[in-house]
C-alpha cells in the first residue's frame, strides 16, 4: 500500500575520474549495482546515470546518483550532478587527480553543490604511506576552493575498509544539510523514460521542488502535454506523495515514452513556460587552458536540468569578453528552449573541443532580447543577482512607458 515517505529529502551524487572506483564504492555502500546496462557490464564503464538507497547511521535514507568517469560522457555526469545536495569525490589512490577529476570538481563548484566528502578509494594497492601523500596531494587541489574543509576518507571498497567511516562522514552532512532547491510548485528533469509492460510510461528524476502526488494533473515541458500522475515511488516504494529533494518514479497516463524524454521537465500546470533565452550570471572557468577567453557571441553548449543545447553567450553593455576565474551579466539565446527560471544553475562547455568552461546562476528566464541595459534593467539584475525580488519588480514596473502585466514581471 502507498504511504507517505518521512526520509530526508537528501540526493547525494557521486563525481571522479573514470576507473577510480565509483560504481564499486555505490556498491558496496549501498548493495546495489547502479550499472543496469549490458554495455556497461560488457566495458566495465558507467556510461548512464546509476541510482541507489543508501542507509546512513543513525537511521536516514538518501539517494545517491551515480554518474559516469569518461570524458565522452560528462554531459551525463552534468546531468547527475544537476540537483543533487553533496557529493562523494572518488579518488583512486594508486592514481591521484586526474583531468575528469579536475573538470567534475570544477561542475559541482558551478553547480553550486554546497559540500563533498572524498573517497581516497583502492587503499588496499599501495601503502600507508602512499595513501597519506596522496591525502595531501588532494587536500592541496581543494584548498584554493569551495571544499578546503571536505574530509579525506581512505577507502577499500572490496575489502570494506573505510566504508563505516564513509557513512559516518555523509550522515554528519546529511544532519545539517537542506535540500538545495527551495519548495514551490512542482519541478522535476527527467533523467530516465522507458516503458513497464501493463503500466505504461515511467519518468525519474530529482524532483526539484513541489510535491508530487497520485492523481495530479501535470505538464510535460517544453511540449506543454498534460498528463496525469497514476502512481509514485520512492525507492520502489509506493507512496502517497513525495515532496522536494526525493528521488522519484512516476508512472504517467496518456503519454508515450516519444512524449516524455529525458532532458524534459515534468511540472505544475501553472509553471512558466520553456525559454529561448535568459539573463544570467556568466563566471568563465576553463580548467584546461587557464590563458584562454570567452567572446562574447561565442557558440556554447548549455546544460542546465538534464538537457544540453547550443546557445550564444552575449555579454551586457558592450563587454568583449572574460577571462579565467572571472565573472559577468550576459543574455544566453538558446538554439531549444530550457525550462529555466530565476535561480537555477547551469554549466557551459565549449562547443569544440568539449570540455567544461563556466557555467552561473538564473537571473531572468523570460528576458526581453536586448544586450544593451537600460537603467531600469540595471536595477533590475543588479537586485535579481542580490535575490531581492521586491526591488527587482519594483525596477521593472517603473520604467519610464512600459506597461507591464503580472505574467510579464513573472517571468522576468
Amino acid at each position: 500500500m502507498p504511504h507517505e515517505y518521512n526520509e530526508p529529502s537528501i540526493v547525494i551524487g557521486t563525481a571522479g575520474h573514470i576507473d577510480h572506483g565509483k560504481s564499486t564504492l555505490v556498491q558496496a555502500l549501498t548493495g546495489t549495482d547502479p550499472d543496469r546496462l549490458v554495455e556497461e557490464k560488457r566495458r566495465g564503464i558507467t556510461i548512464e546515470l546509476g541510482f541507489a538507497r543508501l542507509d546512513l547511521p543513525g537511521g536516514a535514507s538518501v539517494g545517491i546518483v551515480d554518474v559516469p568517469g569518461h570524458e565522452k560522457f560528462v554531459r551525463q555526469m552534468i546531468a547527475g550532478a544537476t540537483g543533487i545536495d553533496a557529493a562523494i569525490l572518488v579518488v583512486a589512490a594508486d592514481d591521484g587527480i586526474m583531468p575528469q577529476t579536475r573538470e567534475h570538481l570544477a561542475v559541482l563548484r558551478l553547480l553550486s553543490v554546497p559540500q563533498i566528502v572524498v573517497a581516497l578509494t583502492k587503499c588496499d594497492m599501495v601503502d600507508e604511506e602512499w595513501v597519506e601523500f596522496m591525502s595531501g596531494e588532494i587536500h592541496t587541489v581543494l584548498a584554493c576552493g569551495p571544499y578546503a574543509e571536505a574530509e579525506i576518507i581512505p577507502v577499500a571498497a572490496r575489502e570494506g575498509r573505510g566504508l563505516d567511516e564513509l557513512k559516518a562522514a555523509l550522515a554528519n552532512i546529511v544532519s545539517k544539510q537542506q535540500h538545495a532547491h527551495h519548495e514551490g510548485f512542482l519541478r522535476m528533469p527527467i533523467d530516465r523514460s522507458f516503458t513497464v509492460k501493463g503500466a505504461g510510461t515511467v519518468v525519474t528524476g530529482s524532483l526539484w521542488s513541489g510535491t508530487v502526488a497520485p492523481g495530479d494533473t501535470v505538464r510535460v515541458l517544453p511540449s506543454g502535454k498534460k498528463t496525469r500522475v497514476r502512481s509514485v515511488q520512492i525507492h520502489g516504494e509506493g507512496v502517497d506523495a513525495a515532496f522536494s529533494g526525493h528521488r522519484v518514479a512516476m508512472n504517467l497516463a496518456d503519454v508515450s515514452r516519444d512524449d516524455v524524454r529525458p532532458g524534459d521537465f515534468i511540472t505544475a500546470l501553472d509553471a512558466p513556460n520553456a525559454s529561448d533565452r535568459f539573463d544570467c550570471e556568466l563566471t568563465y572557468f576553463d580548467c584546461e587552458n587557464a590563458s584562454s577567453a570567452l567572446e562574447s557571441g561565442s557558440t556554447v553548449r548549455v546544460a542546465h536540468g538534464t538537457k544540453e543545447v547550443f546557445g550564444r553567450v552575449l555579454f551586457m553593455d558592450g563587454h568583449a569578453k572574460l577571462k579565467q576565474n572571472e565573472q559577468a551579466t550576459a543574455q544566453i539565446r538558446l538554439d531549444e528552449p530550457l525550462c529555466v527560471l530565476r535561480g537555477d544553475r547551469f554549466v557551459i562547455r565549449a562547443a569544440t573541443p568539449v570540455r567544461v568552461i563556466g557555467g552561473g546562476r538564473v537571473l531572468a528566464g523570460h528576458p526581453r532580447r536586448r544586450s544593451i541595459l537600460s537603467e531600469s534593467d540595471k536595477a533590475v539584475l543588479s537586485s535579481l543577482a542580490c535575490d531581492d525580488v521586491t526591488a527587482a519588480a519594483k525596477a521593472y514596473i517603473e520604467e519610464p512607458n512600459a506597461i507591464r502585466t503580472v505574467a510579464d514581471i513573472a517571468g522576468a
